[in-house]
């Protein structure tokens, strides 16, 4: 383990810290994990605490701090707060304001911590090393750890750790997270601090904080003198990156990975689907059948079984979708394609930094939302945050699919490539990003015009996506969907059901039309007819508000509860109670509506007024709803 020494002579200017009081045995309680983005700092974070955290290859991922016990190096007293991943601690972007909050103990309901774990990537140190001086700055103890020694070394590269010590003035350790080599060294550095009376370093040589420029040279001048030789990048690397980052084959390459994700969903996933819808139709007989005929089995088989069912059929779909996803950021394709999407950002005025939260919209707006913290600029940030539900969330799926398994043939495009299935899918996605585009260009010359910002984005090591990684990713996205089945959409399914036999007269319940929920559904009707919903698509919308997936749960019951189509899945009741204009407008009604309340509750947030989630809510409804209604009124015209 290396230890603190006094820093070589320089040109740089001396800062000192702060007197700070001796530390003695037990007092640290809480240490800061930070670094730039892209170090594998969420992966170090996993191994240390054993917790199951999300790690991408992209900055953006980790917008707020999260936090767990040492437990896998035996300190389960000691606290890891894992903070953003940032380039630098000037407070422009959110996610920078995070980290120096918690750095400074200023985070309300975070306690200070007591040391500092900096995670570098040995791979690209002149670069890494600019954020070492603020944090060191600090006066905190700091263990500088330099990450992906595996990498480093296998690659050529090399630096003398003990002259880095010496530059730094604090212990420096060569590790690899993700090998889990190296980790004794963060265990003695904690060992030492906490079992021995030790003070702060004292004069540490660091450039004075008056441009970037000051700790580019600073870092570069450190690397020098520690003898760093960067790794040589391999040769399919640079071969892969120079047809990948085309001008021209690059789009056309993300579109044709685009589609292929997408047929394989269909192509696959249906199927998959299909079998678990029948299995489910099966166990929901056989359940019903062991039930006294009365209210208990009506709730359970037309209310909560047929509602929940027709929501979790489409989980194969959904990770399916994951798994590629999964897959492309694993690898480090996905920051390729945010590099190649920039030019179409800055051509609408938005920053290339806006890609990062708009891709992760496709899985959900809400952590989504939370990721444009990473955009300094706050007219683009509040740009950014308007246009994200447009894009195709995963909630968006199983209303998809079942439109178009209902409506849309099973037929081959392009001899036997792609699929008419697919090729309806992969549009209404399109759909959703033209209208982002669009929605964006408006906010940008007009409320929200602001002047462009430089795009960074350090572009990962190419990496083989790991079975265990990937599986872990599906197990939280299936836990998750579950956990929405199991509450949410149960609740809402509960509650349609109770309503669509309420009142009871004579010991009798009420017919579906005569029900309250009849009531209500033909009372919105008039307003939703002219695109071509009936008054049970009504009650679907209306319940989607609280989330879009809802709907899916609600036609189930309602057309599980009506007489007329009791004994028919929710595809064919669909088929016989709705218009191909009607059935093309109901999807492209959610392509463009906010149909989900926590999105709503995270746009107020993060804008910290109701006044922008409220234009969002406006527009986008008026939005969906012109756009269905043309639907619906061209593909009648030419099915005439």
């Amino acid at each position: 383990m290396s230890s603190c020494c006094t820093p070589a002579e320089s040109n740089s200017v001396v800062l000192t810290a702060p007197p700070q009081p001796a530390l003695h045995k037990g007092q640290i309680r809480t240490i800061a994990l930070i670094g730039p983005p892209n170090c594998g700092k969420s992966t170090l974070f996993n191994r240390l605490t054993g917790l199951r955290q999300k790690v991408g290859n992209y900055p953006g991922v980790t917008v707020e701090h999260h936090s767990g016990r040492m437990k896998a190096i035996g300190r389960s007293d000691l606290t890891l707060i894992d903070l953003p991943g940032i380039y630098s601690l000037a407070t422009f972007s959110e996610d920078a304001r995070v980290a120096v909050d918690v750095l400074k103990g200023q985070m309300p309901g975070v306690p200070a911590p007591d040391a500092v774990l900096l995670v570098l990537d040995s791979t690209h140190m002149n670069r890494q090393l600019m954020l070492a001086a603020p944090i060191l700055a600090l006066g905190l103890p700091t263990l500088v750890i330099l990450n992906m020694s595996d990498v480093l070394q296998s690659r050529g590269g090399k630096v003398d750790v003990l002259a880095m010590a010496r530059e730094l003035g604090h212990p420096v350790a060569l590790i690899s997270a993700a090998k889990g080599v190296g980790l004794d060294r963060i265990a003695d550095f904690l060992s030492q601090y906490g079992n021995f009376e030790v003070t702060r370093p004292g004069a540490v040589k660091l450039p004075v904080i008056q441009s970037a420029d000051s700790y580019r040279n600073w870092a570069t001048q450190v690397s020098s003198r520690t003898r760093y030789q960067q790794p040589n990048a391999p040769k399919w690397t640079r071969r892969l990156d120079h047809v990948l980052l085309h001008r021209v084959w690059g789009p056309l390459i993300f579109l044709a990975v685009v589609i292929a994700v997408f047929q394989v969903v269909f192509g696959v996933g249906q199927p998959l689907s299909d079998g678990l819808g029948n299995m489910l139709t099966g166990l929901g007989v056989k359940v019903a059948a062991l039930l006294p005929d009365g209210w208990m089995r009506a709730l359970l088989r037309d209310g909560l079984w047929n509602g929940v069912q027709s929501v979790l059929v489409f989980l194969p779909q959904i990770l399916l979708l994951f798994a590629f996803i999964g897959i492309l950021e694993d690898s480090g394709y996905l920051a390729r394609a945010a590099l190649i999407a920039d030019r179409v950002m800055r051509s609408i005025g938005l920053n290339g930094k806006a890609f990062i939260p708009l891709l992760s919209a496709y899985a959900c707006a809400v952590p989504a939302i939370m990721a444009t913290r990473t955009i300094e600029n706050k007219r683009d940030r509040f740009a950014t945050i308007l246009v994200a539900p447009f894009m195709t969330c995963s909630a968006r799926l199983p209303v998809y699919t079942l439109i178009i398994a209902a409506f849309v043939p099973d037929r081959k495009l392009l001899g036997s490539l792609v699929g008419l299935r697919a090729t309806v899918m992969l549009s209404l996605y399109a759909l959703g990003f033209l209208a982002a585009l669009f929605t964006a260009r408006v906010l940008k010359s007009s409320l929200l015009k602001a002047s462009s910002a430089p795009f960074i984005l350090e572009l990962p090591q190419y990496r083989w996506p790991t079975l265990q990684g990937l599986g872990i990713r599906l197990y939280d996205r299936a836990k998750l969907f579950l956990r929405k089945a199991g509450t949410i959409i149960l609740g809402v399914t509960f509650a349609v059901w109770v309503l669509s036999v309420l009142p009871v007269h004579t010991g009798q319940f009420s017919a579906l039309t005569d029900s309250v929920i009849g009531h209500i559904g033909h009372w919105v009707e008039p307003v939703i007819r002219p695109l071509g919903f009936n008054w049970k698509i009504g009650i679907g919308l209306l319940s989607s508000i609280v989330a879009r997936e809802v709907i899916v749960g609600t036609l189930g019951t309602l057309y599980g509860v009506d007489p007329e189509t009791h004994a028919l899945g929710l595809q064919q009741a669909l088929r016989g109670d709705m218009t191909l204009g009607g059935a093309l407008a109901l999807v492209v009604f959610f392509a463009f509506a906010l149909q989900c309340t926590s999105t709503i509750i995270m746009v107020r947030r993060e804008t910290n007024s109701w006044r922008w989630p409220a234009i969002q809510f406006t527009y986008m409804t008026v939005f969906a709803y012109t756009a269905a209604l043309l639907t619906n009124q061209i593909v009648n015209l030419i099915a005439r």
